[in-house]
């Protein structure tokens, strides 16, 4: 088995997939990538046993054959060189020897068969998602998704497609994300719980691409398609909660304000909140917001007062200013309209402008007890 393969592509794509292997693994042969040579065509793969990504490499070749390579020392290797072409040759001793420019270099390898093979889905039902949808959808939601062992199913995204279009909920308790889109839509109905990992490998590449993803899925796993990579996961298995039960309905009290001036300010007045709850009180009265925070312990106390567009009653309400700020750092409108009904009643932010045709970001946010 021989192939030539250029330094810089090969190595562009082992990082990618470099990020599926985990630093520590319970099965020796998971530190490896497996390569799998067919003529002209080098498939690689990387594999947790959860999540398997692979990428297919068009290169110089006439033979066929697969092994398993040790990963961090071949992405050790592969950034020392200047972009040149490289020879792989696969010798009888287990060794495989890269040739460069400047040298020779031999990696021992194991052979490819002890590899875990990637899952094939059974009749799978498929969507087709562009790259810059998926991607922002994975962004707008994954910062809210809880990390609880003991509640898996909300330490994921929750994928929602119909005819009528793409929804992508994602929440730890505290706060809520909601994306929507009605321009892209699936033939069927189908909901799967897909877990962070994957999820953040695919935004870290996805934004690179202009090309369409295709998503199939089954009960148990989802693949998703594009460019030269595929990348399979098993999904979290369980029902997700009912989101939509948590979300107000009747919100007459409404605030609009400027994104980037309420985000400044959160962020300003959070530094004198206490260290534990980060709690932080709006008050707001005709067109004045009044944001402020107190540490009792330290005696530390900031009060910030803005104008605001304001319709509703007087209102006193408490948040968590992390959440408040993490929300208000993912939205990318310059105005904001955070809806409430009462101070024991989630809030909810969404974006004014800014938006595509046929796309709603939703937040929600839990107020905290505010103690007077």
């Amino acid at each position: 088995m021989k192939f030539i393969v250029s330094s810089s592509y090969l190595l562009k794509q082992l990082q990618v997939l470099g990020s599926v292997i985990n630093s520590s693994n319970t099965l020796p042969i998971l530190d490896n990538f497996l390569f799998e040579l067919d003529n002209k065509t080098l498939t690689v793969s990387a594999s947790d046993l959860e999540t398997t990504m692979s990428a297919t490499l068009e290169l110089e070749s006439d033979s066929k054959g697969s092994v398993a390579v040790p990963a961090k020392l071949l992405l050790d290797i592969l950034k020392t060189f200047p972009e040149q072409p490289l020879t792989f040759t696969v010798e009888e001793n287990s060794t495989i020897e890269i040739s460069s420019n400047s040298g020779k270099y031999a990696i021992a390898y194991a052979p490819g068969e002890e590899f875990p093979k990637s899952v094939n889905l059974d009749e799978p039902s498929s969507t087709v998602v562009p790259a810059d949808v998926l991607a922002t959808a994975i962004s707008k939601t994954i910062f809210a998704a809880g990390n609880d062992d003991l509640r898996p199913v909300m330490s994921g995204v929750f994928f929602q497609f119909s005819p009528e279009g793409l929804i992508f909920v994602a929440t730890d308790a505290h706060k809520l994300v909601k994306y929507a889109r009605t321009d892209v839509k699936a033939s069927q109905v189908a909901d799967f719980i897909m877990p962070k990992k994957p999820l953040n490998i695919l935004k870290s590449i996805l934004g690179a691409t202009d090309s369409e993803v295709t998503i199939e899925y089954n009960d148990s796993n989802a693949t998703f398609s594009f460019d030269n990579y595929v990348l399979t996961c098993r999904l979290i298995d369980g029902k997700y909660p009912n989101y939509e039960a948590v979300i107000p309905k009747e919100n007459p009290n409404k605030l609009m304000i400027n994104r980037n001036m309420f985000l400044s300010s959160v962020r300003r007045v959070a530094i004198f909140s206490n260290k534990t709850t980060h709690q932080i009180r709006l008050k707001i009265a005709g067109a004045e917001l009044n944001i402020s925070a107190e540490d009792i312990d330290y005696s530390n106390k900031a009060e910030e007062r803005l104008t605001c567009d304001y319709q509703g009653d007087d209102i006193q309400i408490g948040f968590n200013s992390r959440f408040l700020s993490e929300m208000l750092t993912n939205l990318t409108s310059d105005e904001i309209q955070l809806e409430m009904s009462m101070p024991n009643r989630a809030g909810i932010l969404t974006p004014i402008d800014g938006l595509d045709e046929g796309e709603t970001v939703t937040m929600l946010v839990m107020p905290v007890m505010l103690n007077n």
